[in-house]
């Protein structure tokens, strides 16, 4: 299995919840999903990166006035990607099922 980062994991989740989304967006979501925030930029080297293993595809949007007439890219998540964190799933899930809780001598402060 090709190996995944923990922000290239979240970034693909919330783009597999079925929108197209810009980074902003992603951002907006990152932010409520994890009450953390994250920068643009980070969110632009993930996606970009992504985009070249196949997992994400992009596109500019529709012009807005908002933003002077200019185009937003907008992202969504591939079949590869989907197939990518559902295989992640599945070896986390495994792996999960076999831990068990820490008795109190395996602690240590």
């Amino acid at each position: 299995m090709e190996t995944i980062g923990t922000l290239e994991e979240i970034i693909l989740m919330i783009l597999l919840q079925g929108e197209k989304l810009n980074s902003v967006d992603i951002a907006k979501q990152y932010e409520g999903s994890l009450s953390k925030s994250i920068s643009i930029p980070a969110i632009h080297v993930v996606l970009k990166r992504m985009e070249k293993k196949g997992w994400v595809k992009s596109e500019f949007g529709i012009p807005t006035a908002e933003r002077g007439g200019r185009r937003k890219r907008v992202y969504w998540a591939t079949s590869q990607g989907y197939d990518i964190i559902q295989a992640l799933n599945e070896v986390k899930t495994k792996m999960w099922q076999s831990v068990t809780k820490p008795t109190l001598e395996f602690i240590r402060i």
